[in-house]
């Protein structure tokens, strides 16, 4: 959990599930891996697997609490569809979101299979957003099954982007996230492949975000692209959003 949230396109965090494992290129230098061994080291009793997938029912009702609606990423930790999440506490994950409908959950994959496979048990609000992560052209097929979901608002976090994406299917894709890699390792992110992303989503009619170049290139840090700021976000619920607001666990 978090007060508040250093992630640019969020307010806050929640983490019915904590830790995870690689399933991609995208995984390499995964920063939930490295925060999550230094919190253990720490000894914080939810990170007491480590990196091992752990689910917290104890955190289950956090955003019942929230009285100011607010922006939650669910599972900065994690992955809410990770083999070793059982259905049914996926379940339970949802009815607290359709409770909570003051807040806009923002769920994010990179096991898209699994996704598609179960999706149609549970109830989407309109305050869920689905996304997926795709850091490649090896993995499209990831936007293939989200668009085969029922969420109102389906999205792409294109971070860490690691190749070219210059055909990307963004009909019916509401909102793309373009980031760098940060962190030991990072690797590079050409400027190319980030206007190739912006100019499909400018003639697509896609809100556009742009995180962060990322920590590879020592010259071109920050959120700057060509020197402006793009924060585009989906075109819904604006009006229950409060700017700034955070979450107090």
């Amino acid at each position: 959990m978090a007060d508040g949230s250093k992630i640019e396109w969020t307010q806050a965090t929640w983490n019915p599930v904590t830790g995870c494992s690689k399933v991609s290129p995208g995984c390499q230098h995964c920063y939930a891996e490295r925060l999550a061994k230094r919190l253990q080291a720490m000894g914080m009793s939810r990170y007491r697997n480590g990196f091992g997938v752990t689910l917290q029912p104890d955190a289950l009702q956090l955003p019942e609490r929230w009285r100011q609606p607010r922006l939650v990423f669910v599972n900065s930790m994690s992955d809410l569809f990770h083999e070793r999440v059982p259905t049914d506490y996926i379940s339970r994950v949802f009815a607290v979101m359709n409770r909570c409908e003051r807040h806009t959950f923002q769920v994010l994959t990179k096991r898209s299979q699994r996704l598609r496979e179960v999706c149609r048990l549970f109830d989407w609000r309109a305050n869920i957003w689905m996304g997926v992560s795709v850091e490649s052209a090896n993995y499209l097929h990831r936007i293939v099954d989200l668009k085969a979901t029922p969420a109102a608002v389906k999205f792409l976090s294109l971070e860490p982007l690691l190749g070219p994406l210059d055909n990307l299917p963004l009909d019916g894709i509401d909102w793309v996230i373009v980031g760098g890699e940060s962190g030991p390792g990072a690797r590079p992110m050409e400027q190319a492949w980030v206007e190739s992303v912006q100019a499909q989503c400018i003639r697509a009619e896609v809100p556009f975000f742009f995180k962060q170049w990322g920590g590879a290139v020592k010259t071109r840090t920050g959120r700057l692209l060509n020197g402006n700021t793009y924060d585009d976000m989906p075109h819904v619920r604006s009006s229950d959003l409060t700017d700034g607001a955070v979450a107090a666990d």
